[in-house]
């Protein structure tokens, strides 16, 4: 096919016709798809996937990363071990574009693959590589490694996915009415668009930008010297840069400056668009910041059979299902682990990105109130740890490896590897818990719960990101009531949420699930019904357009 004029190749809903173009450092689309790390990946993902089910006239924009993130191996004692592996694609679409942007005053070649709609039934897909002969071996780098460590490697990326994805929409001659920068990876759009339209009037009227980052230090800055040096800003004299976003220091605040050219931004949930307002405040030229809580692709998602059984009031249907689907999960962790769990026990699970503040080994930290929980005769538990660390966040990867070592004490824990698409909708299935406790306010939304819902798992997660807006304590899942955060240090807020947390799985979680059943099967197809109202990613794609597109 041809790419010269390209129009979106199936028939746009009216309501939905506006052209837009939406910039991501990750997609998580499908599973052979390696291109993401986590949530930002599993959103965009899923808008993607309802963009294509609503029909609308949006194309993606990424970049196909040569190794993906990474791929989570083993040592010898079962710790984690980083590896990295090529990887080939055959169902991406050649489509015979190549051209060049200026990367640390170099020129570098630019390819770039398709991902059609019809394969993975998704909106149209560009990547963009520099993993090509022309170019030199340091240039072919950029495109390898998703956030690669290398400082300089990661200004590049930048570069390549704002100037080179805008200037992908121009050899396409798409002409998009909206640029969307899904986080501000991309914002080296601005300048290119600078250069192209001459003054800043016509960039803030096509630029929508979303934050997802509820916290100051979060937000990437780089000094504004190297981005300079590296050709960040097409051209521009640094005098004209400053003048341009504002910016006093040394210090280039990659969101800043997207909040300062966009005319409209979001936060990602209605907790963090209250935080993100209040961040950015004491900041001048800020555009309005508004919030659309992130959802998820139910088509993709859910099991279709739980909710046919819950529609039909069939709880035998329903609890077999369950059963089923716990059973044929908890193979992954017999062949990893050499564990062989029971699908009639409470099953807890505890997997995402490994992070700080997502607190992963939470539950662990009290060791005799551990032990108790885990040798519970009358209401046995079992529990199941997975995620990616990043690769370079030793913090993080101890964390990891000290549960893999705690696991080998006991029969019923175990810690898995390969925390991906797949394996996260397996590890949703074997869930009947799907334990969610970042530090609040720290988590701008977290979506792992809305799939864990969508396949029958309750939801029990202390007060943060999209959870406000989703949890009726004990109707549709549990919550950790809220402390008095804000006057409490990070020692207190610890020791407030895992007494609250001990509290309701020893007195509300367990001898629900042993002793009332029936209730406890409610409150799971309560979950499964809320989240499919309000947490699909169709209700997100149509308010993008609604409120941020407009």
């Amino acid at each position: 096919m041809s790419f010269i004029n390209y129009k979106v190749p199936y028939q746009i809903d009216d309501k939905f016709s506006k052209s837009v173009a939406y910039f991501s450092m990750e997609f998580a689309v499908h599973q052979p798809l390696k291109i993401y790390s986590g949530g930002l990946g599993f959103l965009s993902g899923s808008h993607l996937r309802s963009a294509y089910e609503l029909k609308q006239n949006m194309i993606g924009i990424g970049i196909l990363w040569k190794y993906g993130y990474y791929d989570q191996a083993r040592n010898q004692d079962q710790t984690l071990q980083v590896t990295w592996m090529e990887k080939n694609y055959s169902f991406l679409e050649d489509t015979g574009i190549k051209f060049q942007i200026i990367i640390h005053d170099h020129p570098v070649w630019v390819k770039v693959w398709y991902l059609n709609p019809e394969t993975f039934k998704s909106a149209p897909l560009f990547l963009l590589s520099t993993d090509l002969p022309e170019n030199d071996y340091v240039s072919q780098t950029i495109t390898h490694r998703l956030y690669d460590a290398n400082v300089a490697t990661k200004v590049a990326q930048f570069i390549l996915l704002g100037v080179g994805g805008a200037k992908l929409v121009d050899e396409l001659n798409f002409n998009p009415e909206r640029y969307h920068l899904n986080e501000a990876h991309g914002v080296s759009s601005v300048f290119y668009l600078y250069k192209k339209f001459g003054n800043v009037e016509d960039i803030k009227k096509r630029l929508v930008f979303t934050t997802h980052t509820p916290e100051e230090a979060g937000n990437e800055k780089h000094d504004i010297n190297l981005c300079h040096k590296m050709s960040y800003f097409c051209g521009l004299g640094l005098d004209e840069v400053r003048k341009l976003t504002g910016l006093q220091d040394d210090q280039f605040n990659h969101s800043l400056v997207a909040l300062r050219f966009a005319h409209i931004a979001n936060g990602v949930s209605a907790l963090h668009g209250e935080v993100s307002r209040h961040m950015w405040e004491k900041y001048p030229g800020v555009c309005p910041i508004i919030s659309i809580t992130n959802a998820q692709n139910w088509t993709y998602w859910a099991d279709k059979q739980l909710y046919r059984a819950s529609d039909e009031s069939n709880d035998t249907w329903f609890d077999d299902r369950k059963k089923y689907l716990k059973k044929r999960a908890f193979e992954i962790v017999a062949d990893q682990t050499g564990k062989v769990f029971d699908p009639n026990v409470l099953t807890i699970v505890w997997a995402r990105r490994f992070a700080g503040y997502k607190r992963a080994e939470f539950l662990s930290r009290d060791r005799a109130r551990f032990e108790k929980l885990l040798s519970n005769k009358k209401y046995p538990v079992q529990i199941i740890w997975a995620g990616k660390p990043y690769p370079m966040d030793y913090p993080a990867i101890n964390e990891f490896n000290n549960l893999v070592h705690l696991s080998k004490n006991y029969k019923n824990v175990a810690v898995l590897i390969g925390y991906e698409l797949t394996l996260s909708k397996r590890m949703k299935q074997a869930s009947d818990i799907w334990l969610n406790n970042p530090r609040v306010p720290r988590e701008a939304s977290g979506t792992s719960g809305m799939t864990a819902a969508m396949n029958g798992a309750i939801n029990f997660s202390t007060d943060d990101g999209w959870i406000p807006e989703f949890m009726d304590h004990a109707h549709n899942g549990f919550v950790v009531p809220k402390g008095d955060y804000a006057h409490m240090n990070v020692q207190e807020q610890d020791d407030y949420d895992y007494n609250k947390l001990y509290d309701i799985l020893e007195k509300e979680i367990l001898p629900m699930y042993y002793d009332q059943y029936d209730t406890w099967r409610q409150i799971a197809k309560n979950g499964m019904r809320d989240v499919r109202f309000r947490f699909e990613a169709g209700r997100m794609a149509t308010e993008y357009y609604e409120l941020l597109y407009k």
